[in-house]
């Protein structure tokens, strides 16, 4: 684990209730010179279905690859995840390993490979060592079952502490939990989901619709964050349901249920990208930026990632500087329709800037106060429709240097 941990950790770790048909097993792959667990195999009972979404990278990884071939066919039997090694950009030898890992859990559970899914993540350009993860691979077979927290632990690059969450929805009477593992914290500006996520429930629910439900909760989340522009190649998040609780299957968005289900599904996506944010490498600051009144809800999200993103906003909100005219540079280069003279800015619930202008009589005081905070929120609005959208991120210190510029270390 990387040191120190972040200081927007949480407090506390959140208590996962075990999932019906989903044993996690950790094992030495020893893919870097490091003292720990680096491979995660979990096993599924038979009949889960499988939904995901994947990275829009034109550079993605052999697992995105396999895992996109793989979705379509609705079913998955074990999840095999490797960390400290990204296995992207490694053409055929990258392949061979996917491949022997691909041979060896369907041998081991006498299913088709095309129910085995992969995740790799680490550093890019170096092929996946097949033999390291055919002995770590062999080893996890015969481990002792592990918890939520070490499964989440072992997933981990650059994090500081283990993400996991967990969340719950009644369908016909009965309660069918969800929990997640996730694990990201540079590299994030996801284009389709995030870094490496896990999404397990016991409720039975068709591929299909799942499909739809994770889309839609994507959407609203993990689409929805970013810590410093780049989208990874390898960006994966996947969701499996056992089936194994008594509650009603669902099949629709019409059955009862349904919506309880996609309500637990989002706010399960959002408590996680939320601790992706956290652990944003050498952040100091979780920011919230709330854009309203804009063109579109789509042109209030593009508006809401030029802020975001810009190291000039990062940096003052770093500097505990209410530097609003930096606000007022993103949102005109983002490239969307705004006018100088209706926008208005806000930090922490006080107007700074309206129409254009300074707030006349403006007290900095409650804004440095709220600036010397660790969650920071900024209002933007365009002030010319009805279009919103909330983004999350987190601010830039000299902690993301030093960790990026030391990474294959």
């Amino acid at each position: 684990m990387s040191e120190p941990i972040s200081p927007l950790a949480p407090t506390r770790i959140a208590e996962l209730p075990e999932i019906a048909g989903v044993t996690r097993r950790i094992a030495r792959a020893q893919y870097k010179q490091w003292d720990r667990c680096d491979l995660t195999y979990i096993e599924l009972t038979e009949g889960t279905s499988v939904a995901g979404v994947l990275t829009q990278s034109k550079c993605p990884s052999t697992e995105v690859e396999w895992c996109r071939k793989a979705l379509p066919g609705g079913k998955a039997r074990a999840l095999v995840v490797n960390a400290g090694n990204a296995n992207a950009f490694t053409g055929a030898r990258g392949m061979e390993a996917v491949q022997r890992i691909l041979a060896l859990t369907s041998d081991y559970l006498d299913c088709g490979e095309e129910e085995i899914f992969v995740s790799s993540t680490g550093v890019i350009g170096e092929p996946l060592p097949k033999d390291r993860a055919e002995a770590g691979l062999v080893a996890a077979f015969k481990a002792e079952a592990c918890s939520w927290q070490q499964a989440a632990a072992t997933i981990m690059t650059t994090d500081t502490f283990p993400k996991m969450a967990t969340a719950s929805a009644v369908i016909g009477g009965k309660i069918v939990h969800l929990n997640g593992i996730i694990k990201g914290s540079g590299m994030i500006a996801p284009d389709m989901a995030t870094m490496l996520g896990y999404v397990f429930t016991d409720a039975t629910v068709d591929a299909g619709l799942l499909q739809d439900m994770l889309s839609a909760a994507t959407a609203k989340s993990f689409n929805c964050i970013t810590v410093d522009s780049d989208t990874s190649t390898s960006d994966t998040v996947l969701a499996f349901a056992t089936g194994q609780n008594d509650a009603p299957s669902l099949q629709s968005f019409d059955d009862p249920g349904a919506d309880a289900f996609q309500a637990a599904l989002s706010d399960l996506c959002m408590q996680l990208a939320h601790l992706v944010v956290r652990d944003g490498e050498g952040a100091s600051k979780f920011i919230e930026i709330a854009v309203t009144g804009a063109q579109s809800d789509e042109s209030a999200k593009r508006i809401a990632l030029s802020v975001a993103n810009s190291p000039l906003v990062k940096t003052a909100i770093a500097g505990e500087d209410a530097n609003w005219g930096r606000v007022v540079m993103a949102v005109g280069k983002a490239g969307e329709p705004a006018d100088r003279d209706k926008l208005s800015i806000g930090f922490g619930g006080v107007t700074v800037a309206r129409d254009g202008l300074v707030v006349p009589d403006y007290d900095e005081a409650p804004v440095a106060e709220h600036l010397r905070g660790e969650e920071i929120d900024i209002s933007v609005d365009i002030g010319i429709g009805g279009g919103k959208a909330t983004v999350w991120t987190c601010d830039l210190t000299h902690g993301y240097i030093s960790i990026n510029a030391d990474y294959r270390s």
